[in-house]
């Protein structure tokens, strides 16, 4: 199985990617945490990018708030599927990142997901596996019964208490 790469520019935005890294383990799909600013680590992050498809990476979550360069800088050096987290921030409460990571020119895709959207990005990263791996795309099919259940249970008892 390929491997999901999780970046984030600082190590501030942990507390948002732990939920991506959650997912991951619930459903064993391998992964590696760095921390690279499109800003202040362009090199190493270039250099990240630019090595992912041989050191077997499958997809790239790319976390970052502000400016939230860093999804279109890796997503410009590599043609592995990226992923952005738009990280909410004290000065914009993440539109700011949101307009940076969603507004990429053409020819460059990042896809993007809600502000703190990470557990999100961690499946869709996992969908996008699971094209070729029909035991992730089993586990992913599971889950999604389970939340509708889950759903239908709670229509159930909120019917019963309210349609008389």
């Amino acid at each position: 199985m390929k491997k999901i790469a999780v970046i984030m520019g600082s190590d501030s935005d942990l507390p948002v990617v732990e939920k991506a890294m959650e997912q991951l383990d619930k459903y064993k799909v391998p992964y590696e945490v760095h921390v690279f600013s499109a800003h202040r680590t362009p090199v190493e992050a270039r250099d990240f990018a630019l090595n992912a498809r041989s050191n077997d990476f499958g997809v790239i979550i790319c976390a970052a708030g502000k400016a939230a360069h860093l999804a279109g800088a890796i997503a410009a050096n590599t043609t592995l599927p990226v992923i952005g987290i738009p990280i909410k921030s004290s000065t914009l409460d993440g539109l700011d990142a949101l307009l940076s990571t969603v507004q990429m020119p053409s020819g460059i895709p990042v896809a993007t997901v809600a502000i703190d959207g990470a557990a999100n990005a961690a499946l869709l990263a996992i969908q996008i596996l699971a094209v070729t791996d029909s035991e992730l795309e089993s586990l992913l099919e599971k889950e999604r019964a389970s939340n509708a259940e889950s759903v239908l249970l709670k229509d159930k008892k909120i019917s019963e208490k309210f349609n008389k």
